[in-house]
């Protein structure tokens, strides 16, 4: 790991001027917010990234709070911990697709330090791109590894030219919870529907994952209730039963008229596209339709119509399609 420079912030306004403060002609040595830190401080022991100065954002108070509204809204700080947000009682009861998906992360000693804003802010788990030695297209090379190499975990959808896929567990469900993000920086704030901070390497900055500028922190999460956020739920595959990231995920949320046909639906898929990727599509596929089990099935084949597999990992189109199903099953009751 290079040595750095550490701060601790008192304020989010004082984070953002410790990280606005010290210029870096290369990204990678550009300041870094830290919080729960599982993710920076391995990318620092990688040499991926090579910060001259950490800033601590634990040190600011308020940022660790879930809070709702009178009308049901959360706010959820970026400092909350997977920890609390599995276990808070009003997030089970009214979001618990979000319960689930904060309880599939790693383990409880890892969801005890994570938080909510560094899973959405995670760098990928590309083995070529973590890798110290290996320069990818993503780190200033040339080529993605992964196209033609080993793929088994890369993406089916949205890939070109580089094959990551997303690690965050939460970003699926939130998007399809309609959640937006609240964003400090030195212009001051923003509001910023999910949807809208990830990127593919096709259509951004190639060595970014999101639409954070420099010094930008991520300050809060919003949630609106609404009657999709109590029938949802969130399905992962992964090789390993603990501390594993999905091969596949689905994030499923629907709304029942009183017929039970399906009034709206939100699915969004994991573990198979460099950002969380929504299927439009299938999602219109199910509206009108009673949530049965044929209904289900034509969704997930809808959902999987347009994957692009590479050699080693064309086994996610049958896993997803699985997950789909089964997690609309799940939402018939």
């Amino acid at each position: 790991m290079k040595a750095f420079e550490w701060s601790a912030a008192s304020s989010v306004e004082d984070a953002v001027k410790l990280l606005a403060a010290v210029a870096a002609d290369d990204p990678d040595e550009s300041p870094r917010p830290l919080a729960g830190g599982q993710d920076l401080l391995t990318t620092m022991k990688d040499r991926i990234t090579r910060p001259k100065r950490v800033v601590n954002l634990k040190t600011i108070p308020g940022l660790d709070r879930i809070q709702f509204d009178p009308a049901g809204n959360a706010k959820i700080g970026a400092l909350v911990t997977l920890h609390q947000l599995e276990s808070d009682a009003q997030i089970r009861a009214n979001f618990p697709g979000l319960a689930e998906a904060a309880r599939s992360v790693a383990t409880i000693q890892i969801r005890n330090l994570g938080t909510v804003a560094g899973n959405l802010c995670q760098r990928p788990r590309c083995w070529y791109f973590r890798l110290e030695n290996v320069i990818c297209l993503k780190k200033g090379g040339s080529q993605c590894y992964a196209a033609t190499g080993e793929n088994k975990y890369n993406a089916i959808f949205g890939g070109g030219p580089s094959y990551i896929v997303h690690p965050s567990d939460l970003a699926p469900m939130l998007l399809a919870l309609g959640a937006t993000l609240s964003i400090t920086g030195p212009n001051g704030n923003r509001q910023l529907p999910l949807e809208k901070f990830f990127t593919t390497p096709r259509g951004g900055d190639l060595t970014k994952e999101n639409v954070l500028a420099d010094a930008e922190i991520i300050t809060e999460i919003q949630i609106p209730d609404s009657p999709l956020a109590n029938r949802s739920t969130y399905l992962k595959f992964k090789e390993r039963s603990s501390l594993d990231f999905a091969m596949s995920a689905v994030a499923a949320a629907v709304e029942l008229a009183p017929d039970r046909a399906v009034r709206q639906a939100r699915l969004v898929l994991g573990g198979v596209a460099p950002i969380p990727w929504r299927v439009p599509k299938a999602e219109a596929a199910l509206i009108g339709n009673p949530l049965d089990d044929r209904a289900a099935s034509a969704a997930a084949e809808i959902a999987l119509a347009g994957a692009a597999p590479l050699a080693q990992n064309a086994y996610k189109i049958p896993l997803t399609k699985a997950l789909i199903k089964r997690a609309l099953t799940q939402l018939k009751s």
